[in-house]
């Protein structure tokens, strides 16, 4: 399958959903809510114990105990899962969970890319139904770059660009750090690409969550038992950002003003 007829088969093909996998669902809610802001509803599926996240009342993701170390996946919205997950298994990744309905919401898929990397794959259950639009950039609660970080960045560009249409925009040169390269959704900038620099660490997705002051949030993270790796340090563009383990243990990330 070429790029082309790929992305015949994708909606917009960007993050719609992200989803914390934790041991300690309780303490992640109150965590969270303090530090992000984030609010809580029961899940959708009877018998299912899911927890929705929401920005302003707005639903932005979920978290469950799935019985696996504590960590946060993304989810690309696309048009059909069964397509896509066959997609990425062609391209050199490989599928983790095989598509799978979810009652009255619609089908996921767990896979990785060629590096190894996890995401996840998702399709509504309403047959061409849209999907929400992306909020204004900076909007808290709301998801606001997305860090790969990887073994080869050329190639994950290439894979994902096959995949979803995602496309190179600008980069910085990082010195000994290397290249970051940004890419963009849309035509619009979306999230980084680099090689990481800890060997022991395996590839991930690092997900930034929109605050309004980094310093508060920052406190807000110690005081809740979570801890602060990096920053907070100025980005470009004027943005602060800080790298964080929450109380269980899973990384985050969080990007705002310096007020």
């Amino acid at each position: 399958m070429s790029a082309s007829s790929s992305a015949s088969v994708v909606t917009s093909g960007r993050f719609v959903w992200y989803e914390l996998q934790t041991t300690d669902t309780r303490a992640a809610q109150e965590f969270y809510g303090s530090v992000v802001g984030w609010g809580t509803q029961d899940g959708p599926v009877p018998d299912m114990a899911y927890t929705i996240l929401t920005a302003g009342g707005t639903p932005v993701g979920g978290l469950m105990d799935h019985g696996t170390p504590p960590g946060w996946i993304g989810y690309v919205g696309v048009k059909n899962v069964d397509e896509v997950a066959g997609q990425v298994a062609r391209l050199g990744g490989s599928v983790h969970v095989p598509p799978t309905d979810i009652p009255t919401v619609g089908r996921f898929a767990v896979v990785a890319d060629p590096q190894k990397v996890v995401f996840a794959l998702f399709s509504t259950a309403e047959p061409g139904a849209d999907e929400p639009p992306a909020p204004a950039p900076g909007t808290p609660g709301h998801i606001g770059w997305h860090e790969l970080l990887t073994t080869d960045w050329q190639k994950a560009v290439d894979f994902y660009g096959e995949m979803f249409g995602w496309r190179k925009d600008h980069e910085f040169d990082m010195g000994a750090m290397g290249t970051y390269q940004i890419f963009s959704i849309g035509g619009v900038p979306a999230g980084g690409m680099f090689n990481k620099q800890q060997a022991e660490t395996a590839p991930y997705w690092r997900y930034y969550f929109n605050v309004e002051d980094i310093d508060a949030a920052s406190a807000r993270v110690t005081a809740g038992g979570g801890k602060v790796v990096n920053g907070p340090m100025q980005v470009p563009g004027g943005d602060w950002i800080i790298h964080g383990l929450d109380p269980q243990g899973a990384d985050f990330a969080l990007v705002g003003k310096r007020r």
